[in-house]
């Protein structure tokens, strides 16, 4: 009997801050359930044509924001992958009730100095430019945090490897759809 089929019924959405790895993890974990991977972000940039970070310049971030929503819902739309969301995601109602209502939600959480060293070494966040990370990264904890803290389902990521991380998930799961009925075959994008 395959264990992992009851984790590949509905998009496994994976939310929270900058640097806390949803897209690394994101993939891995789709390779370990034998699902596609989607990156929100990738996907904003295809359909835009721009970097995010041109996006937020040329056109702020309210617009970035609308792109996002569009195209989260587009990629809800599709079979069944593992979503890796921009850390602004889920703030936006409109996109946190759709990811919520199509998929189940998984917030990564990790240490805020963690993640202050680990986003410390790209600079390619438009949030961070000209900032101290670790003070960008605490004000975003305070106004995000409420609302990541409304996924299915929170796993403490610490500054394990992401391999051990992909665990952590796969657990969670499987202990979350254990306590959920099954999934109605209208709910299931065609």
């Amino acid at each position: 009997m395959d264990r992992y089929a009851p984790l590949r019924l509905r998009t496994i959405a994976l939310v929270g801050l900058m640097g806390v790895g949803k897209s690394s993890v994101g993939r891995r974990l789709a390779n370990a359930l034998d699902l596609p991977f989607r990156d929100a972000d990738l996907e904003v940039e295809a359909a835009a044509g721009r970097s995010i970070s041109d996006i937020f310049a040329d056109l702020g971030e309210a617009a970035f924001r609308e792109g996002e929503r569009r195209v989260i819902a587009r990629l809800l739309d599709e079979p069944p992958h593992v979503l890796a969301t921009g850390g602004g995601a889920f703030m936006s109602p409109e996109s946190r009730a759709i990811l919520k209502s199509r998929a189940v939600t998984v917030w990564l959480k990790a240490d805020l100095e963690v993640l202050a060293r680990r986003v410390s070494r790209k600079d390619t966040r438009p949030l961070l430019v000209g900032r101290d990370p670790l003070e960008v990264l605490t004000d975003l904890a305070e106004a995000r945090y409420p609302a990541y803290g409304e996924a299915d389902i929170i796993v403490e990521t610490g500054d394990a490897a992401h391999h051990v991380t992909v665990e952590q998930v796969i657990r969670a799961l499987s202990t979350y759809l254990e306590d959920q009925p099954p999934p109605h075959l209208e709910d299931q994008p065609r």
